[in-house]
């Protein structure tokens, strides 16, 4: 078998912190064309949406009203290619973009120069912001540097230690900062990832916390995500010196009709697919 050719093959087994972040980097770097290619248009070029439900910050304010972001240092934690940055440097906000993917950071730039618009470098080149390649778990910027702090999706899923993004996102940010993540719903990790009336049958325990993990023919994990429960996400925000302020569980609108993944129509007005966390520094 040519294991350069090969699926890798889905298991639930240990990964490590650094064994995940390696894997995880090298696996957005290939496929970060793609999810641009396929979720782009979903998420536009300069939209801040927290999830697959569509729920947009323009509507929601979990960072606080859009007119209050202007002349705040906000961290966005997996930035992907920044489109939530962009949203917000439009607001008026000084985003910087965090990702441990040098291609989706590249993506990043490549939006930079096809918008041209206001928010872009003086020469069209790069965004109005800086793009940073690192891992959210050792986050390279000085105590006290940020008012506000977001992650749409980003780092959290992927990482085996969240406490130590948690602890990274305090440091980092002033006090009475505001910081608000969105992940999967802990539900979802009961459930098939299928967006069918398959994804409503429980096939594993919630209280399983065994990583997913994509591995190569010699069993070198290309792929890891990590599961937390609802409450360790509450122990994770509240360990770390967060005051959890509230805990938004998306609805799925009559208006959105697509499939992205495991989340549809169907299974999204039935059981809930993300969970928001809005924490506030103490």
């Amino acid at each position: 078998m040519d294991e350069t050719t090969s699926e890798p093959e889905a298991v639930r087994r240990p990964a490590s912190g650094t064994e995940s972040s390696r894997a995880n980097r090298a696996w957005w770097d290939e496929n970060a064309d793609e999810y641009q290619q396929d979720h782009g248009a979903f998420l536009g070029d300069a939209r801040f949406v927290w999830c697959p439900e569509g729920l947009d910050e323009a509507e929601a304010e979990l960072l606080g009203p859009a007119s209050a972001l202007r002349g705040r240092d906000v961290l966005e934690v997996g930035a992907g290619a920044a489109q939530c940055s962009r949203w917000l440097a439009a607001q008026g906000a000084r985003p910087v973009a965090l990702d441990l993917s040098h291609r989706q950071l590249r993506h990043a730039l490549r939006l930079g120069r096809a918008d041209g618009g206001p928010d872009d470098g003086p020469d069209g080149s790069e965004p109005g912001f800086p793009l940073v390649e690192a891992d959210a778990t050792a986050l390279p910027f000085a105590a006290g540097s940020f008012d506000l702090a977001c992650s749409a999706f980003g780092a959290l899923p992927f990482v085996a230690e969240p406490d130590r993004v948690m602890r990274e996102v305090r440091r980092v940010l002033r006090p009475g900062g505001r910081w608000v993540f969105s992940v999967t719903h802990p539900l979802r990790w009961a459930l098939a990832d299928e967006p069918g009336p398959a994804g409503l049958t429980v096939l594993a325990s919630y209280f399983d916390r065994t990583p997913y993990v994509e591995q190569d023919a010699r069993g070198r994990t290309v792929y890891a995500e990590h599961h937390r429960t609802l409450g360790d996400r509450v122990r994770d925000v509240v360990g770390a010196g967060f005051r959890l302020v509230d805990l938004v569980e998306p609805e799925w609108p009559d208006w959105n009709q697509q499939v992205w993944g495991g989340w549809s129509p169907l299974r999204g007005r039935l059981v809930p697919g993300t969970a928001i966390f809005v924490c506030e520094r103490g």
